[in-house]
């Protein structure tokens, strides 16, 4: 098992293994997320890529998760225990991320330009939270559950609310991601 996927296996209440990860298997969020790294690192038309791209379609309509393959997801990936839809596109997202159930990040228009967020370490977005545009979320950021974020947020800070507000907080996420191997 390579780094990133026992990274990844740990964030699931600290699953290790063999064992945690069949343990692991029966969880969506880590199923979902192995099989996402999987068309990731296999080319698309040789024989693995094929398979895990078919894979990845049937746990999309599963799961209602749909992230790109193109995406650039560090290690330590946690999609939420619960099934709801996850939509995300090709942008960026740092180490040790949470994403709860019902988020969309993805690109937005302005001014005849496409953008992409960056999304950075130990960040932890809340459910029906939507993160659209070219903006900029710094590390240790926690995202309250239905916020619209369209522009750029410092590091250590909470964001609430729809328009949302930030506010600075030292440690944000400190309660809400656990279980992270390589700090």
């Amino acid at each position: 098992m390579n780094e990133i996927i026992k990274t990844d296996l740990f964030r699931h209440d600290g699953l290790k293994g063999t064992a945690g990860f069949i343990k692991g298997w029966f969880r969506p969020g880590f199923r979902y997320t192995y099989i996402l790294r999987m068309t990731m690192k296999h080319k698309k038309y040789s024989l693995r890529g094929i398979f895990f791209r078919l894979l990845k379609k049937r746990y999309r309509y599963k799961y209602h998760f749909e992230i790109s393959s193109e995406a650039s997801i560090g290690e330590g990936l946690f999609l939420t225990t619960h099934i709801g839809p996850i939509v995300i596109g090709p942008v960026k997202i740092g180490k040790n991320c949470n994403i709860s159930h019902s988020v969309t990040i993805g690109r937005a228009y302005k001014d005849g330009h496409a953008g992409r967020p960056t999304i950075g370490d130990y960040v932890w977005i809340g459910a029906g939270s939507v993160l659209v545009g070219e903006i900029r979320i710094g590390n240790n950021v926690l995202i309250a559950p239905n916020s619209f974020v369209n522009f750029d947020v410092p590091d250590n800070s909470l964001v609430i609310g729809n328009p949302g507000k930030i506010i600075s907080k030292e440690n944000a996420t400190s309660q809400y991601i656990n279980n992270v191997l390589n700090k």
